[in-house]
């Protein structure tokens, strides 16, 4: 009787710092500048970052 290999189990992720940073907080005002709408580039992308008349955000590419 030959035997067979254990099977092979996934790679657990990483554990997680308990102290990681928190990152820096920004308020909207800050983004959108007195507007209703900013456009964003990032990564040679363009996106859309609107204020409702809700007072939500909605970024849209």
């Amino acid at each position: 009787m030959t035997q067979s290999a254990p099977p092979s189990q996934a790679p657990r992720p990483a554990p997680q710092s308990a102290a990681a940073p928190t990152p820096p907080a920004l308020d909207s005002s800050q983004l959108l500048g007195g507007r209703k709408q900013v456009a964003i580039n990032h990564g040679g992308e363009l996106y859309s970052l609107r204020l409702t008349r809700n007072g939500k955000l909605i970024l849209t590419k």
